[in-house]
């Protein structure tokens, strides 16, 4: 991994985060620009095989979570996740805070990703949260949410390590919009290699004739039909 913290951000920069922000209030998840280039993202997924760098592996299939696995990195980060993970932060912060202003509740996020941590670290959320996700064909995810304890972030990043129709197909990123009274809404994303998608935790703002309501969203990953399908996801909180 050789991406810097100065690359990092200048291709988070890249990406133009007021269409990202309006996508986000419509559909609960938006794609960045290219964040890692195909060198970068083999790299990274090779990192799989190295079980010293992670503190846990999930065989989804064993707690009904659906079918692959994934693994959890230790707090000693590669470089590369790293540096995408600060120099995303900021650039989701303001998008955080307007989602809890219009939803009417507190902002509890700091200015630094530092001292973000360090409150998750103090409530007890104190493991690592980012992981390397890893399906075969046949593999999928179920519709869930990333929510480790009373401390979380809003938005989070699933980045595409794998190119879509030539190393695998099928596994989209699914998102569900649970709508009260109604039936639920779908969204189903082909992940582009190195590039990024932003998406809600757990809830997006949604207008309604009273104001402002939070509408339940959950993410999944659809049946992959052929291939190996490896993607980083990064968290802003961590877990308990």
């Amino acid at each position: 991994m050789t991406l810097t913290e100065a690359q990092a951000e200048q291709r988070v920069a890249g990406t133009e985060w007021a269409a990202l922000a309006s996508e986000l209030d419509l559909h609960g998840s938006a794609p960045t620009g290219p964040l890692l280039t195909a060198a970068e993202c083999r790299d990274l997924a090779a990192l799989y095989e190295k079980p010293e760098l992670f503190r846990t592996t999930v065989d989804m299939a064993r707690h009904r979570f659906g079918s692959g696995e994934y693994r959890y990195f230790t707090h000693d980060l590669p470089a590369a996740v790293s540096a995408l993970r600060a120099a995303l932060y900021p650039r989701l912060l303001p998008i955080a805070r307007d989602w809890a202003a219009r939803l009417g509740r507190p902002a509890p996020w700091p200015d630094s990703l530092e001292e973000w941590l360090e409150a998750c670290h103090a409530a007890g959320q104190d493991r690592s949260a980012q992981i390397l996700l890893s399906y075969a064909e046949g593999d999928w995810n179920a519709l869930h949410r990333d929510v480790f304890g009373e401390k979380v972030f809003p938005l989070q990043v699933v980045v595409g390590l794998d190119a879509y129709g030539a190393d695998y197909t099928g596994g989209e990123f699914l998102m569900v919009e649970q709508r009260p009274r109604a039936q639920s809404r779908g969204t189903a994303t082909a992940l582009r290699q190195g590039h990024g998608l932003v998406f809600t935790t757990r809830d997006r703002p949604v207008r309604t004739k009273r104001g402002w309501s939070a509408g339940a969203m959950r993410h999944g990953v659809s049946t992959v039909r052929s291939g190996h399908r490896r993607a980083l996801g990064i968290v802003f909180h961590d877990a308990s």
